[in-house]
């Protein structure tokens, strides 16, 4: 049993790291106080292939494999939350439904400008009444020729007001409920009846838009279906598995950051003439950080290298994601209370580690739906 990343991997992370701490951890609190889109930062990415980790050259990616991608998406993550879920959606929700199920043509066409970087993609699942239960959609698809026209609006899109291409879940006919769903992919730019709504105003992520996508008989073109009809549900819950991996970095690199930070700022802190690290109860919140998060990333990598190995990681990315989320937030939280004072205000970093590590625990399925996920696996429901 190897527990150490290969040569490559390690040289890989290395590279990302060194970016993150010189090109991305200097501007995260400026991108967070402007809700700034962070594109230069996306298309050096892109250049590094990290956008696309894990996709086929031959479609933009840099064909590496899921254990590395999850060691960027850490990396990447500690340095800001924000590039973190952008990344992810790139490489998981966009690109791995499309890289998935999409034939030849349609990852030539629709895949390689998004895995290469040079654009963002998104994934329009969620609706006001279909959130944990993904297969409520009332988003409305209906052939008409060789078009599908869209009808419906999507609520909370992660990238949906920068992106140029969209993974689109919508239903077909209703009455079959979620034998009726389909994915589409949306040029969103070149597709008329397609518009944004509202941006929302966040707690945390500020620097990642979250869109209201509005459909007003769209016209998707009907060569643009992934898969056939009535296969976008299980497209759906595989896509989320992927997702979930990813989602769950950035919670880890979200709490790491926290540590980092708390640790700094911990050996500068003198209290009854002597730095707070020398007292016990300080000691105690740094090691219990520091394992959680250990853990955390051993679970998320473990769920990382199944993927690789065409295993079923349906659980174990549940587990990770719900684990990893949840020690970020309680590091977060330590790491406001090890700031003190100073950990409630803007000037310092540990404010906003806590803002951006709450929505982990909520989006690629909240961690109550992930507990349902594994109870179902270890009980063998269906």
């Amino acid at each position: 049993m190897r527990f150490g990343p290969t040569e490559e991997q390690q040289m890989v992370k290395d590279q990302v790291a060194r970016f993150a701490d010189e090109e991305i951890k200097p501007n995260a609190a400026e991108w967070d106080k402007t809700h700034e889109h962070p594109e230069a930062v996306c298309r050096k990415l892109g250049e590094m292939g990290i956008m696309g980790v894990a996709v086929s050259p031959d479609y933009g990616g840099a064909g590496m494999d899921n254990v590395t991608y999850a060691m960027c998406m850490i990396e990447i993550s500690r340095g800001c939350g924000s590039c973190g879920v952008i990344v992810s959606v790139n490489n998981s929700l966009y690109g791995y439904p499309v890289n998935t199920y999409g034939t030849h043509e349609q990852k030539l066409r629709l895949l390689t400008p998004v895995a290469s970087g040079k654009v963002e993609g998104c994934y329009a699942l969620t609706e006001s009444g279909a959130g944990s239960d993904a297969g409520a959609l009332r988003c409305r698809a209906e052939l008409k020729g060789d078009k599908y026209i869209v009808n419906g609006v999507k609520k909370f899109i992660t990238s949906g007001n920068v992106a140029d291409y969209c993974v689109l879940a919508a239903n077909e006919d209703p009455e079959k409920g979620y034998k009726g769903i389909l994915t589409l992919v949306v040029d969103l730019k070149n597709t008329p009846g397609f518009s944004l709504g509202t941006i929302e105003e966040k707690m945390g992520i500020l620097a990642s838009g979250t869109a209201e996508m509005v459909f007003e008989d769209a016209e998707v073109p009907a060569e643009n279906l992934l898969g056939k009809p009535g296969e976008g549900f299980r497209q759906m819950l595989s896509g989320l598995d992927a997702g979930r991996i990813g989602i769950g970095c950035q919670a880890c690199g979200i709490g790491r950051a926290a540590l980092e930070d708390a640790i700094d700022y911990a050996k500068e802190r003198v209290q009854f003439g002597k730095p707070i690290t020398s007292f016990q109860a300080i000691q105690w919140k740094l090691a219990d950080m520091a394992t959680e998060l250990d853990a955390a990333e051993l679970l998320l990598l473990k769920a990382a290298w199944m993927e690789d190995n065409g295993l079923d990681y349906e659980k174990e990315s549940a587990q990770a994601k719900m684990y990893a989320s949840d020690v970020a937030m309680k590091a977060a939280i330590e790491g406001v209370q090890i700031f003190g004072g100073y950990g409630y205000c803007k000037d310092y970093p540990a404010e906003r580690h806590m803002r951006d590590a709450k929505i982990c625990q909520i989006y690629e399925g909240t961690n109550e739906i992930q507990r349902v996920v594994i109870a179902r696996k270890l009980l063998g429901a269906r």
